[in-house]
């Protein structure tokens, strides 16, 4: 049986504010977007179809019409989110692909001539380990346009240069040759930046059998496939390097993120660091524990910077006094947890960074014996 995630889990991830959409209010997310669309069907005076589809999808839409193997290990509930065996919060915004496809066909019936872009932002729900680079709800958007002429390697490249141009205009790009059960002649874009060789986008042409599995017959149509983190995209594009600052509320940060101007550093605090000493049970999995630390604090995981395994023992490999100690069991691990606390802004004391330890400690130990901080 699939692990399901609860009805408040759900409620809280279906608020979540999407910084991609204008009804949520505005952010220098949507600006860059709108450059990325505006270079795209400017080039190729296409039609533009946006789509904004709610974050709970099927399955069936998620993995198996996309190409998704029934044994790939991203279907895991270690890392999707299901609430339902058939539904689940989307892992990518891809998802929304396959219904837009079948729509599109349904449209074309009687007018089978087209040249769209299906334009699909949103936020999407993984479980992810934490640092200043990933969360588990990142933004994506999806890029596919779809025509009755042939689309091919020539227009990918075209595809890929544009998209480059409108998020870091001037810089340098490359691609290596990527899979994804969606595409062929798949690839994978990197940008030179300051600091070094950044991934941006993943791309490849239309997969035919995507095509034909919406109702498009694939000897009439074909398509491009362009799939883009949109926050890692605004970071290199303003020179943010921790993710946390696009969902600030802090004034000083929320006035920069207005637009695409260079980000100007706000003093930051310096890290408080608590290394807790836990039993978990076998195996222990580094992506499940981040997202049970970040279920954990609420809204005080704006203060988490990170989370990291520093060690894991097993029980045959820790001396019988620390098997005592711990009360481990022989199905457990010892597990050294460090958690970076660092605020966007103000101060972190002592007895608040030992309140927030305390928090993480009671939803990940499980073994019998406690160690408090703040009690």
């Amino acid at each position: 049986m699939t692990t399901l995630l609860s009805p408040h889990d759900i409620e809280v991830a279906l608020e979540l504010r999407d910084l991609s959409d204008p009804a949520d209010g505005p952010h220098a997310m949507q600006v860059l977007l709108d450059d990325v669309l505006a270079a795209l069907t400017g080039a190729w005076d296409c039609a533009l179809d946006v789509q904004r589809r709610r974050p709970l999808v099927s399955v069936e839409d998620n993995y198996d019409r996309l190409g998704y193997a029934v044994a790939d290990i991203t279907r895991d509930a270690r890392y999707s989110r299901y609430a339902a065996e058939t539904v689940m919060l989307r892992s990518h915004t891809s998802a929304g692909v396959p219904p837009a496809l079948r729509a599109l066909a349904t449209a074309r019936a009687a007018d089978p001539e087209v040249d769209v872009l299906l334009a699909l932002p949103g936020l999407c729900h993984r479980r992810d380990s934490i640092d200043r680079l990933h969360v588990g709800t990142p933004h994506q958007v999806d890029l596919w346009r779809v025509g009755t002429r042939r689309l091919g390697a020539d227009d990918l490249r075209r595809m890929v240069t544009l998209v480059v141009g409108a998020v870091l205009p001037g810089a340098r790009w490359r691609t290596s040759p990527a899979r994804h059960p969606y595409t062929t002649r798949g690839l994978q874009v990197d940008v030179c930046t300051a600091s070094g060789w950044v991934e941006l986008a993943e791309c490849g042409l239309a997969a035919e059998h995507v095509l034909t599995g919406a109702g498009l017959d694939a000897d009439r149509y074909s398509g491009l496939a362009l799939g883009m983190g949109l926050d890692r995209a605004l970071m290199v594009r303003k020179g943010i390097d921790d993710i946390r600052v696009l969902r600030s509320t802090e004034p000083r940060i929320a006035a920069q993120l207005l637009d695409l101007a260079p980000w100007r550093p706000v003093s930051s605090q310096p890290p408080v660091r608590r290394d807790l000493s836990i039993v978990v049970d076998a195996p222990v999995d580094a992506e499940l524990l981040g997202d049970t630390v970040r279920t954990a604090l609420g809204p005080a995981v704006e203060d988490l910077e990170s989370v990291t395994v520093l060690a894991a023992t097993a029980h045959a490999d820790l001396p019988d006094a620390a098997r005592r100690r711990l009360g481990l069991r022989q199905d457990q691990v010892n597990v050294l947890l460090r958690l970076v606390l660092r605020p966007l802004s103000g101060t972190l004391t002592d007895q608040r960074a030992n309140e927030l330890r305390d928090q993480v400690y009671a939803a990940v130990h499980r073994g019998p014996r406690q160690e408090w901080a703040a009690r």
